[in-house]
């Protein structure tokens, strides 16, 4: 199974520096990832270094934890779509669909959608499974597809677990065929991609991204950076 131009290779450590931004998308480069997701501030950074590579630029909104204000997601999608990012990755409101605010939800990524579309980009919605009960998780996919999104995600990589097997055939039996679904957090071996990949996942995020393209047999050589 080719592997790479599935993979959205991830720097998000808080202390990320712009060498290693730098580092991260020259790998992408070489191994032709689908994209690379970076935080906001080294989105210009990546947008430049991966100039007419066929990599396109990743990051994220709202995040880790997705209660920002509408007002504030927007703004945020706004800047980076502005500065080079054609890939947005937005934390859904947790503590909003928590509460019930179904329609609250659904607006906020529908703007956000509305957006992304409007600038040739695509928006992701990350739902955070590790906190969703499974009807909560075909409740999310549910608000995500009325809302227009392109992906649903599973996790920031910064909640009690990141993706599993379980989590995508979930999300994929609950999800419309034409809206894809991206796994992430925790995944750090080409076997464990390979099982998300064959459970539905169209997409991987993972700082490990070199180690996935490699069987177990290789695997051990590449010592994967933490999510």
């Amino acid at each position: 199974m080719v592997l790479a131009a599935r993979i959205d290779h991830t720097l998000l450590k808080p202390e990320a520096t712009r060498d290693q931004i730098v580092q991260l998308c020259a790998e992408a480069r070489q191994a032709q990832f689908a994209s690379v997701c970076v935080p906001p501030c080294y989105v210009s950074v990546a947008a430049n270094e991966l100039y007419d590579s066929g990599v396109t630029v990743c990051t994220v909104v709202g995040f880790p934890l997705g209660y920002q204000l509408t007002k504030v997601k927007f703004f945020e999608a706004h800047q980076a779509l502005s500065e080079g990012a054609t890939e947005i990755d937005v934390v859904m409101n947790v503590a909003a669909f928590k509460s019930g605010r179904d329609a609250e939800v659904e607006d906020e990524l529908g703007q956000l959608a509305e957006l992304c579309h409007f600038r040739g980009g695509i928006l992701k919605v990350i739902i955070e499974t590790a906190l969703l009960t499974e009807a909560e998780i075909r409740r999310a996919c549910d608000l995500c597809a009325a809302a227009g999104a392109d992906f649903v995600k599973t996790s920031t990589g910064f909640a009690s677990r990141g993706a599993s097997v379980e989590d995508i055939r979930i999300m994929r039996d609950q999800l419309p065929a034409h809206i894809r679904i991206k796994a992430s957090g925790g995944i750090r071996t080409h076997e464990q991609a390979v099982a998300l990949v064959q459970a539905g996942a169209d997409r991987l995020g993972a700082s490990a991204g070199l180690a996935l393209l490699t069987s177990a047999a290789d695997s051990t050589s590449h010592e994967p950076t933490a999510y």
